[in-house]
C-alpha cells in the first residue's frame, strides 16, 4: 500500500471582510497574538492583516478568562506567538465560527505522493494522509497525484468516501489497470 500526504505549505487566507476597504481577503501573517489584562482577567486576540489595505484587525481567541484558569504553556505560547498555536487557532473549525471567517487554502497545500511505478501489481491501493483538515475534493486529489483526468480517475478509482465530495480527512482508495 502506498501513502499520500497532504501538508501545509503556509497558512492559508481568510476570507474576512474588511471594515475599511470591504476586500474579503485576510492574513494572519508570521502569526501574533495579543494579550490584554484587566485586573485578573484575560483577554486573547490572533491580529490579522487585511491583505488589500493593510488594516490590521482582531479575532477573539478568549474573551475575560481568569488567569489562572489558563495552562501557563499555552499562555506563553500565546506571549511568544508560537506558530503551532497560530496554525491550530486557524484550523479550529469552532474559532472560524465564532469569528465568522472561512479559510482559503488555495495555494497553501501541497501533496506528498511517493515516486512509485504504477506500472507494477494491480490494483494498486493507496492511503491518503491529511496533516491540516484542507478541503479537497478527492477526485481532484487523486487526478493531481496520479497525472490522470478526472474522468478517468471517475472511472478506475473505487474509494470509501465518495470522489464528488469535499473531504478534509484521510481516505483509502483503490486505482484498477487501465483498458
Amino acid at each position: 500500500m502506498l501513502s499520500w500526504v497532504v501538508r501545509r505549505t503556509r497558512l492559508p487566507l481568510l476570507s474576512l471582510r474588511c471594515v475599511d476597504c470591504r476586500s474579503e481577503s485576510a492574513t494572519a501573517g508570521e502569526g501574533r497574538f495579543r494579550v490584554n489584562a484587566n485586573g485578573k482577567l484575560l483577554d486573547v486576540w490572533l491580529l490579522v492583516r487585511c491583505v488589500s489595505c493593510d488594516r490590521t484587525s482582531k479575532l477573539t481567541v478568549r474573551e475575560r478568562v481568569p488567569v489562572g484558569s489558563l495552562d501557563p504553556a499555552e499562555l506563553d505560547g500565546y506571549r511568544g506567538n508560537e506558530p503551532e498555536l497560530v496554525a491550530s487557532m486557524l484550523v479550529d473549525p469552532l474559532f472560524a465560527r465564532r469569528n465568522r471567517f472561512r479559510l482559503d487554502w488555495t495555494g497553501a497545500w501541497r501533496l506528498d505522493t511517493p515516486s512509485a511505478r504504477l506500472e507494477q501489481a494491480w490494483p494498486v491501493r493507496v492511503e491518503v494522509v491529511f496533516d491540516d483538515p484542507v478541503p479537497v475534493r478527492p477526485e481532484r486529489l487523486i487526478a493531481r497525484g496520479l497525472g490522470l483526468s478526472r474522468n478517468e480517475v471517475l472511472r478506475r478509482v473505487k474509494c470509501d468516501v465518495s470522489l464528488r465530495r469535499t473531504t478534509r480527512a484521510g481516505f483509502t482508495f483503490t486505482l484498477m489497470a487501465g483498458d
